[in-house]
């Protein structure tokens, strides 16, 4: 799965704690043996929440892959070799046959009744003047604002107008076959006439375009060089000189926390924000960035 683009797009630790039920018995139990089976009880929950937690993760991403694949190559995957792979991955994870299908039929713009799927755009502000937008594909508007404006107000977010803070671009991720390809890579994208390229360690190379231009800057790119697409889709970049720093750890986790939520919204696409590291621990930074997946 390839990492998010962490310009545009961007849980808290899991740590030992006690939940308020659990703080409670302490002062109510009459033995320690109750006391000491009930804290047992509770560690169980925890973990088996932390279980529940990384599966719907994992099945996430998976459904990511598939819906990308679908996108990019078709939903026959006999005729599609990277469908067939990330299918086969699903399977190989027991992801449920339904979440394969869904995830097949998102990638085609069609929901899993078969309707067309409608975009929907929501923005919000939240603390910090952190702003968010999220772009959702669903075929009942009502339902999602819903389930999104609940997430916003119980993260104390509220909705405003924050669209003007980023720049509606196409994004076009390049897996390399080969390290000594940089170089062509550059000199392609430059005579595609993209706005920016970025590399990264783990191969891959992000394009950035005009909207309208993704398609055949892809295509242009392709011609010249011997790649492979991970990804493309069209984004909301958030404008450098309106970019806010998360002050501390703090705000990360609850920012961290509100992703963890979109992510139970069936039809969220993709999550932008206009947040920076500042001087978070990289650790601290690369744990939110990694919650961008939806």
């Amino acid at each position: 799965m390839t990492a998010p683009f962490s310009r545009a797009l961007v849980r808290p630790r899991w740590s030992a704690y006690a939940c308020d039920a659990c703080r409670h018995s302490q002062y109510l139990s009459t033995s320690a043996k109750l006391n000491s089976g009930h804290s047992k009880w509770a560690t169980i929950k925890h973990d088996k929440g932390k279980k529940d937690a990384a599966i719907t993760k994992q099945r996430a991403g998976i459904a990511h892959d598939i819906a990308m694949a679908t996108k990019l190559g078709g939903p026959d995957p006999k005729m599609n070799p990277r469908l067939a792979l990330a299918v086969a991955a699903a399977k190989k994870g027991s992801v449920p046959k339904g979440v394969i299908e869904a995830a097949i039929n998102r990638g085609m713009g069609i929901s899993p009744t078969g309707a067309a799927l409608e975009p929907i755009v929501v923005e919000a502000i939240f603390p910090h003047g952190v702003a968010v937008v999220i772009d959702c594909h669903t075929d009942n508007k009502l339902r999602m604002m819903h389930a999104i404006r609940d997430r916003i107000r119980k993260n104390n977010g509220s909705e405003g107008s924050v669209a003007y803070l980023f720049q509606k671009k196409g994004v076009v991720v390049f897996k390399k076959k080969k390290e000594s390809e940089g170089d062509e890579v550059l000199n392609a994208a430059l005579e595609a006439g993209v706005e920016d390229i970025e590399e990264h360690d783990d191969g891959t190379v992000v394009v950035l375009t005009e909207p309208s231009k993704t398609k055949a800057a892809a295509d242009s790119i392709l011609a010249l060089v011997d790649l492979e697409i991970e990804e493309t889709d069209i984004i909301y970049d958030p404008n450098e000189d309106t970019m806010v720093t998360l002050p501390d750890e703090g705000a990360a986790k609850e920012l961290g926390q509100f992703l963890d939520q979109l992510k139970e919204v069936q039809g969220v696409q993709g999550v932008y924000f206009n947040a920076k590291q500042g001087e978070l621990e990289e650790g601290v930074w690369a744990e939110l960035m990694s919650r961008l997946h939806i």
